[in-house]
């Protein structure tokens, strides 16, 4: 008994050891969200531009992204020149710009050209608390119902589109979701896990 009281702080540092080696091997950008597959949370705010009220009856009544963005996010000033090129190829983009200065992202706006339909400004961050966002950029595929398809924490750029969003994208522009849901196939599916 004694000399297994000799090993026990071995024991708990190997324990130790393997949890946080298991940490390391996660993918931060594979966060399961909870509202895939639910409405968008209501909300009703300030449009970054015209300072008017925007709601989820603005939304488009079609597929779109919903992109978490702000001007203090280094990582939003390297997606920004993609989301403009989405946005130039007609993908529908609405923007959530998140606890920032509301002239600040105006001038950001206007200096690196606007993706978004309309920008709405949550200031508190409780828009995108509701939505589960641990930080920018965050970007949600909803579809022609305002429903939450999927959900991608980090940049989007090329790679992400064409692996992870543009597939499910076309299939929700082409197909009702619940028409689209049964024919989902595991790796669609997996991809916004």
């Amino acid at each position: 008994m004694a000399r297994l009281k000799l090993f026990l702080p071995l024991i708990i540092f190997a324990a130790l050891a393997l949890l946080f080696w298991r940490g390391l091997s996660l993918n931060p950008q594979d966060m399961p969200s909870a509202l895939v597959h639910k409405p968008v949370p209501q909300f009703v705010l300030l449009d970054v531009e015209s300072n008017r009220e925007r709601k989820n009856s603005d939304l488009p009544k079609k597929p779109l992204l919903l992109n978490v963005w702000a001007t203090w996010c280094i990582a939003c000033r390297v997606e920004h020149p993609f989301l403009n090129d989405l946005a130039a190829k007609g993908v529908p983009i609405v923007g959530v710009n998140l606890k920032d200065d509301n002239e600040a992202a105006q001038k950001w706006l206007e200096k690196f050209h606007n993706p978004y339909l309309f920008s709405v400004s949550d200031v508190e961050g409780r828009l995108a608390m509701d939505l589960g966002v641990f930080g920018a950029p965050e970007t949600f595929l909803v579809d022609a119902g305002g429903t939450i398809r999927c959900k991608h924490v980090g940049v989007v750029d090329d790679k992400v589109w064409q692996t992870k969003l543009q597939p499910l994208y076309e299939r929700l522009q082409t197909q009702q979701w619940n028409e689209f849901s049964g024919e989902l196939s595991d790796s669609l599916l997996a991809r916004c896990r």
